[in-house]
């Protein structure tokens, strides 16, 4: 599916960290794996540092912590928000929805959309598209798209294919009405795979008990319960490789965008070694296409691209100069591009939270 939103703007990215900063080699104890082969894998992956948010830290609170920032340093106006849609796997309850709960910390109008949606790594395309939506009926001023997860709260410290990457994070995105800015998207689903990224106990279909509390150890010696993420990583592998290179080549064709006007290509980052793979197999320098967001940071889902472009953006003069490339793909199974130009991004920071 390819569409197009005319005259939206991304106007501020503030991405929001925890305090909590963990190495890589502090986990090593914890995996059946010697040390030479974990430190071999370090430098494959990318592994370095991630931040982990503490036992009580909410997604609500990353938000809030954020969005108060972005008002006391007059980044943003309180009358201004118009609307709250936060994208997360990891919501701070079943019910009520975290958006309300959001909304509520900060006493902002009763006139403001509270919105959650659940998805992962595609979700800042998702999120966009919807913005950009209910913009288009011209009744909303600015919303804030917020992309956080708590996801190491659900990741085993026993499994070296999940927890040696997972980060904690949030990114708050103002997303507003702009003339002559054009975005061009592509949006693509697979249901039948969706079991190469799940947490199968937890919700209703398979409640927790002590049963899917217990830990297992698989075949490659990773052990988990059925309350923690899984993830098929050589099938996860195959489909990015796969579907990505396509999925960018097919969206430039349909817009005529000659892939020279890109002058950064901020994809999600599941791994040092997906992104250095990718930018081989599509000939395209490592200098615009990141990779350094999970050695920095951790992966934290659907915040690794707005943290990617909060890092590793530079902002130049020229309007075509500020021309990039978006792309999301994994959990659901979900994969979502787009052509974007940043020229409208005023403010771009990380902080961390405390």
């Amino acid at each position: 599916m390819f569409i197009t939103f005319k005259n939206k703007s991304i106007s501020a990215i503030l991405s929001v960290i925890p305090n909590n900063k963990v190495t890589y080699e502090e986990g090593l104890k914890n995996y059946n794996f010697s040390r030479s082969k974990s430190m071999k894998l370090k430098k494959i992956m990318g592994f370095n540092t991630r931040y982990i948010a503490n036992k009580t830290t909410t997604v609500s609170d990353l938000s809030v912590y954020g969005i108060e920032y972005l008002l006391k340093n007059k980044i943003l106006n309180k009358k201004d928000i118009s609307g709250i849609i936060l994208v997360t796997q990891t919501p701070d309850y079943i019910i009520p929805p975290t958006s309300n709960i959001i909304q509520s910390r900060l006493n902002l109008s009763n006139d403001t959309l509270c919105l959650d949606i659940n998805q992962g790594c595609a979700g800042y395309l998702i999120g966009l598209m919807i913005c950009f939506n209910i913009l288009d009926t011209k009744k909303f001023k600015k919303i804030l798209l917020i992309n956080g997860d708590v996801l190491s709260k659900k990741v085993s410290k026993f499994d070296r294919n999940t927890h040696p990457l997972i980060g904690d994070g949030a990114a708050i995105s103002v997303i507003e009405n702009k003339k002559n800015s054009n975005f061009f998207f592509s949006l693509n689903m697979d249901g039948k795979n969706a079991d190469f990224l799940k947490i199968q106990a937890g919700g209703i279909k398979t409640p927790s008990n002590k049963l899917t509390a217990k830990l297992k150890k698989d075949l490659h010696g990773n052990t988990r319960s059925l309350e923690n993420l899984s993830m098929k990583g050589d099938e996860v592998y195959l489909f990015i490789m796969s579907i990505v290179p396509s999925m960018i080549s097919k969206l430039l064709k349909k817009n005529r965008v000659d892939i020279k006007r890109i002058k950064y290509f901020f994809f999600h980052q599941p791994n040092q070694f997906i992104l250095k793979k990718l930018s081989e197999k599509m000939n395209i320098s490592e200098k615009i296409m990141p990779n350094n967001i999970v050695g920095l940071f951790g992966n934290s889902s659907g915040a690794t691209i707005p943290i990617n472009i909060c890092n590793n953006f530079v902002k130049k003069k020229n309007f075509n100069d500020n021309t990039v490339c978006l792309a999301g793909f994994g959990v659901g199974l979900t994969w979502a591009s787009a052509i974007i130009n940043l020229s409208s991004l005023k403010y771009k920071k990380i902080i961390k939270y405390s």
